[in-house]
């Protein structure tokens, strides 16, 4: 579809007004000029008519009477002959005429006043009007549909008509009648002037018709443009917000309804990118929920891959040697109490996971309240150090602890003591072979930080922040040769956000350290 500008259309609309209107004017007056001004003539020869009457009714002085007729006839434009005549001897006296000028003969005015004068009285007195009524026009040379016939020169006591004169061919208006006091008047108003104004003034109405349709276009042109303006600026911005870039704004100071529009676009703008901004906000956070939702899928899948292959060993295990002690595959003794002790060693072992477990989930929903306390957490890492002394001995592994205390701390003890011991279990999985465990407290502000390091193998940085989830192990195979089920380190995780304090791990020079926060007050 062929695309045209505003301003093309409204300019093209404004040119086809003002030059319809130009040419209407113009065929008005080509067509009706010409007839308004015989009109306007007719009606200006019947006025002054009446004037002459009055002239020649009030007047005793024939001198008075002249110079009042020779100014109206100066000030209309109208020539005129005036005779005084005899009702019964057809005879008349021209007492006023400036109307022979060569269109028409002395002769010929007397002899069309003398007629009409001798008709009306004839009609009148001998009974004959109805005869005259019969041929209806006075002159022959008369044009169709003027109305001088017999009845409108005795209700009017004038008539008016058009007349071409047969000698010079020039055409006139004339006005015959007569009065009470037996004067007999002929007026004529020419025509040639008539035609040549209507014609020059249709001829100068078609020059500045065509000027100002050319002036009117240029002007409309400019006009269409200055007020097109606003208009295509607002189309730029709106088609710029299709492509959502809402810095663009309308700027129309116009003091009219394209301002109101300018400003609603503006309005609209900001809501539509706030709208938007929102929008995104909101899809963002639903792809952040998706996200977490695939990540607790693959963890419950996971969870379930960890769960079945951490039981998987210990079921084979039991179920195994349970076979060989139902099959008497041992004759001896200390066999059967060999395979009694490894059936009972990873029935205990699967129990401490489970219940590792079921401690976390309480941990993690909120099940297990915390009963906070003040304790001496100096005291509670030397009982733990104590018991698990014969752990040590035989990685033949050095444990440094030289703070002094006591420490006071508030926590829940029981927790924390869980905490802890994952920490020491998961320092003596993987501290070298005659390697240093070291414990250490560091102040921060009102807390107190608790590290637990271990001489051993760096973690992979990409590794640090996974050894909080569940079953998450570094060893990839999933062997028995560090023990631990992982566990622990969730179940710290869980603790230590249940107490909303700090807890982490980074790599030192020659091994691992893990720390955790806890409240000391003052």
């Amino acid at each position: 579809m062929k695309y045209y500008s505003i301003r093309f259309k409204l300019t093209a609309i404004l040119i086809f007004i003002v030059g319809f209107v130009i040419y209407f004017t113009w065929f008005l007056n080509h067509a009706f000029a010409e007839r308004y001004y015989i009109a306007s003539e007719k009606a200006n020869i019947v006025s002054t008519f009446q004037e002459v009457k009055n002239v020649l009714g009030d007047s005793d002085s024939q001198t008075m009477v002249n110079e009042e007729l020779e100014q109206i006839s100066n000030s209309t434009n109208i020539k005129m002959m005036i005779a005084q005549s005899s009702d019964y001897y057809f005879s008349q006296v021209v007492i006023f005429s400036n109307l022979i000028d060569g269109s028409k003969t002395y002769e010929e005015i007397l002899g069309y006043l003398d007629q009409i004068r001798s008709q009306v009285i004839l009609g009148r007195e001998e009974g004959v009007f109805d005869e005259y009524m019969a041929r209806k026009r006075i002159f022959p040379g008369q044009a169709d549909g003027e109305e001088d016939n017999f009845v409108t020169l005795i209700q009017k006591g004038y008539f008016v008509t058009q007349l071409t004169d047969r000698a010079s061919g020039q055409k006139g208006i004339y006005l015959f009648g007569f009065t009470d006091d037996n004067y007999l008047i002929a007026m004529r108003v020419a025509l040639e002037g008539i035609q040549d104004s209507a014609e020059i003034s249709s001829r100068f109405l078609t020059y500045t018709g065509m000027s100002g349709i050319l002036i009117g276009s240029i002007i409309i042109f400019f006009v269409s443009t200055r007020f097109t303006r606003p208009i295509k600026d607002m189309a730029v911005v709106a088609n710029r917000m299709t492509h959502l870039d809402f810095d663009a704004k309308v700027h129309v100071d116009t003091g009219d309804e394209l301002e109101v529009l300018g400003n609603s676009m503006n309005q609209m703008s900001e809501k539509l990118e706030s709208t938007i901004a929102d929008l995104k906000a909101a899809n963002l956070e639903l792809q952040k929920d998706i996200e977490k939702k695939e990540q607790i899928d693959e963890m419950r899948k996971e969870f379930l891959s960890h769960v079945s292959h951490e039981l998987k060993t210990p079921i084979a295990l039991i179920q195994g040697y349970a076979e060989g002690l139902k099959e008497n595959i041992t004759d001896d003794e200390e066999s059967r109490d060999f395979y009694c002790e490894v059936i009972a060693d990873e029935a205990q072992k699967m129990n401490t996971m489970v219940k590792k477990l079921l401690t976390l989930n309480q941990i993690e929903f909120g099940n297990q309240q915390l009963n906070m306390q003040r304790f001496d957490i100096c005291q509670m890492i030397r009982n733990k150090l104590a018991s698990t002394q014969i752990l040590f001995a035989k990685k033949n592994n050095t444990v440094v602890f030289e703070e002094k205390g006591p420490f006071y701390v508030w926590a829940d003890e029981f927790m924390i003591e869980e905490v802890f011991s994952n920490y020491l279990s998961n320092a003596l999985n993987h501290v070298f072979q005659d390697g240093v465990i070291r414990i250490w407290f560091e102040r921060k502000e009102k807390d107190l930080r608790i590290h637990v390091y271990n001489d051993g193998s760096l973690i992979p940085e990409k590794e640090l922040e996974k050894l909080w989830i569940k079953f998450y192990k570094v060893d990839k195979a999933r062997t028995r040769e560090y023990g631990g089920s992982g566990i622990g380190l969730s179940i710290v995780a869980a603790t230590m956000n249940a107490h909303g304090k700090k807890f982490g791990v980074s790599n030192q020079e020659n091994g691992v350290d893990f720390y955790f926060d806890l409240d000391c007050g003052n």
